[in-house]
């Protein structure tokens, strides 16, 4: 039995959110965090660049045109890519266990993981979450996706600094270092 690109897809991004829910029972009090403004931001980014992900929503004429050839070899490219990326994220959102949140926080007696993904990236959820939507706009094929994608990687570069200033906050000596080992999203590139 063939499976269906799209059904594939839709599996695993359900993955990738249960792992999320069952997650949040099992985190840490939060001590710091981010604004509540600059957390409702990046919310609305966010909720934006994945409505545009989504299927049929927020579609128009000049977003549903194709930017990828209908090609089985491409969707099917795209589901392993997204497949590969939620299956990343999650390890890296297991690896960090109750440090986790959504939103850019300091937890009580938070920790500086670095081994498993975060020895690769430094913020390797995200790196799993890109991953996953570049998969998933290769397999839709239209520029919408290309823009949901660009508009949620905005989302995460910002929340992103939000991060690296408490971790270099809570960890002035540590992180430093590790910032200079590792790489933000992608092993020895960037």
């Amino acid at each position: 039995m063939a499976i269906d690109v799209t059904t594939g897809i839709g599996w695993a991004w359900a993955a990738l959110a249960l792992v999320w829910l069952v997650g949040l029972v099992s985190t840490k009090r939060t001590v710091r965090s981010q604004s509540a403004g600059t957390r409702l931001f990046q919310l609305l980014v966010f909720a934006l660049g994945f409505a545009l992900m989504g299927r049929n929503w927020l579609a128009s004429d000049w977003l549903v045109g194709r930017v990828f050839p209908e090609f089985p070899g491409i969707s099917l490219a795209g589901l392993v890519l997204t497949v590969a990326g939620c299956a990343f994220a999650i390890w890296a959102r297991i690896t960090l266990g109750g440090n986790w949140s959504g939103r850019a926080t300091v937890k009580q007696d938070h920790e500086l993981i670095t081994t498993g993904p975060y020895a690769l990236a430094r913020h390797p959820i995200y790196t799993g979450i890109l991953l996953a939507l570049v998969g998933t706009a290769l397999a839709g094929g239209e520029w919408r996706h290309v823009l949901g994608f660009l508009v949620v990687l905005f989302g995460m570069m910002a929340k992103m600094s939000q991060e690296e200033r408490l971790m270099m906050q809570t960890f002035p000596e540590a992180y430093p270092l590790y910032r200079r080992r590792v790489k933000a999203l992608i092993p020895g590139v960037l």
